[in-house]
């Protein structure tokens, strides 16, 4: 799967069943939809926006939502986790195409990993449930490209404890733009 990114991709796709989506909760998907709706629409976006993605793969998609109302806005009201869900769900949406690996289990908080999700290959049925690589996940609402840069960088360095555990990825999500930016780091 990896390579073949769709041209359009839809934020409804997060709280609906995918095979490239396995272990991704479909209601965790509806709460991340809401936010990353959120966090565009602040940004005065069209409800169908160019996307770029660049790091481990240069390109650009359309990236689709439906309307959001009052109650969605009132919800997603505080800035910050809305930002960081909204984020999540762009990251869950954009991982299976570029490395062909997927979200299957959220990382264990205090326990010195430094990331936010185990990703599994969705390749090989057999294997998808095997942590095969990290995946570390920022947001950030309007930022120019040395925001974008230095919170890759910061995350890297988030991630470097667990190095010897498995690859990791750094997924940073600009909403001003909007754009992602996905890297890699290889198990030390």
């Amino acid at each position: 799967m990896t390579g073949s990114i769709p041209q359009l991709l839809h934020l409804k796709d997060l709280c609906q069943p995918k095979p490239e989506r396995p272990g991704w909760s479909l209601t965790f998907g509806a709460t991340c939809y809401d936010a990353a709706a959120v966090c565009l629409d602040d940004q005065n976006h069209p409800y169908r926006v160019p996307f770029q993605i660049d790091g481990i793969q240069e390109t650009t998609v359309e990236l689709q939502w439906n309307s959001i109302d009052d109650t969605v806005r009132r919800f997603n009201a505080d800035q910050e986790v809305a930002t960081e869900y909204g984020a999540y769900g762009i990251a869950a949406l954009l991982m299976p195409y570029l490395t062909g690996l997927t979200i299957i289990e959220r990382s264990i908080k205090g326990k010195g990993f430094g990331f936010d999700f185990w990703l599994g290959s969705i390749d090989n049925p057999d294997t998808l449930f095997q942590r095969k690589a990290r995946l570390e996940v920022s947001g950030i609402r309007n930022g120019s490209d040395s925001i974008v840069q230095s919170r890759v960088k910061m995350k890297l360095e988030q991630i470097s404890p667990s190095d010897t555990l498995s690859p990791g990825y750094v997924c940073i999500v600009e909403f001003g733009t909007p754009r992602t930016r996905v890297i890699e780091k290889c198990k030390k």
